[in-house]
């Protein structure tokens, strides 16, 4: 004869095996969900400063133009050089931007001490204050591919070419990998990481102070301690960015390449930010981050599948222990369109 079982003891086990099941699933979901950032650059690496670890990556070996990045190295040859840097350096017709006739604040005929030269190319990133400086290098533009080329070859950029020292040519092209090894090396100068990261200057031109300010809007931003900065963009390259940035103490240097708009390139900052807030951040720590909508005429970057950055094993444990501090990306209109050929 069978006991008289309560059917009620039977079902619970089962119940609480199959909530236990959908709670884990759901948990899965959400951690990959965290760790599968999707990025609107073309081209994203985020290194740990000090231990080299990559924390986020994708397409980081894809040879792409690089644009106004370029600045960076002509800034570190320059300062190789060991030149005068009150001598005053004459803006000449040579250094107008025949090739994409950017636009430019610096007039013809200026004579403007060469620090302060260098401050317009890496902080305004002016393209005839970084075209006059390869002029006046010592034994003129030659010399400075020159030097360019063994600045490379040291860094061991091996996927790099540089032809000119303003990044309007196509022809400056580069991967991530490499130019995370070109901004490590530019950090280490300090003239290089005061001028980007100054919010604006006011620079005497023919007898009158002009402000300049720039590129990067998130340099003096609230929430944001960066290091180094310096942004880029051609058609060629898109809206390209370095930074060496700090956030919940951890220190990181990111390139974003071939972003489709300046917001863009902003949100991709801001989803490493967050990223890297993740370990120690509480729910209400981070400020929620909105995905913009392209204007019309905006090139928009391609998300899919194969958008989706790869993340380091070490980096998901610790985001695994925050999967309930994200938040859901809601949209938001663009800033405004940066200024072309910067």
């Amino acid at each position: 004869m069978r006991p008289n079982l309560d059917r009620s003891s039977i079902a619970l086990p089962n119940s609480l095996k199959m909530k236990k099941l959908f709670a884990a699933v759901l948990l899965s979901l959400s951690t990959a969900a965290v760790y599968a950032v999707p990025f609107g650059s073309s081209s994203v690496l985020v290194v740990e400063d000090g231990t080299g670890k990559i924390l986020l990556e994708k397409n980081a070996n894809a040879i792409v133009p690089i644009a106004s990045l370029t600045k960076l190295m002509t800034a570190m040859v320059i300062l190789d050089a060991k030149q005068d840097m009150d001598e005053k350096i004459e803006i000449d017709a040579k250094d107008v931007d025949m090739l994409k006739h950017s636009t430019s604040r610096v007039p013809v005929g200026a004579s403007i001490p060469r620090r302060d030269v260098l401050q317009l190319a890496l902080m305004s990133s002016d393209n005839r204050a970084a075209a006059s400086l390869g002029r006046t290098y010592p034994g003129g533009i030659r010399a400075f591919k020159f030097a360019v080329k063994n600045k490379i070859a040291a860094l061991q950029m091996t996927q790099t070419t540089i032809e000119e020292p303003t990044g309007l040519s196509p022809h400056n092209i580069s991967t991530a990998s490499d130019l995370v090894k070109m901004a490590t090396a530019a950090a280490h100068y300090p003239e290089i990481t005061r001028i980007t990261t100054d919010t604006k200057d006011i620079i005497n031109i023919n007898g009158r102070g002009v402000e300049y300010h720039n590129t990067n809007r998130l340099v003096g931003a609230a929430g944001w301690d960066i290091g180094m900065s310096k942004t880029g963009y051609t058609e060629e390259a898109g809206r390209c960015l370095i930074m060496r940035i700090t956030a919940a103490g951890k220190n990181a240097t990111l390139v974003l390449l071939n972003a489709g708009a300046s917001s863009v390139r902003v949100m991709d900052a801001l989803n490493i930010r967050r990223f890297m807030s993740a370990g120690t951040a509480s729910a209400g720590a981070e400020p929620a981050i909105r995905t913009p909508r392209l204007r019309a005429g905006l090139r928009a970057p391609a998300i899919s599948a194969s958008s989706t950055v790869k993340v380091s094993s070490a980096a998901r444990v610790s985001t695994r222990k925050h999967v309930r501090a994200t938040r859901s990306v809601k949209s938001n209109r663009p800033a405004r369109k940066e200024r072309k050929h910067r």
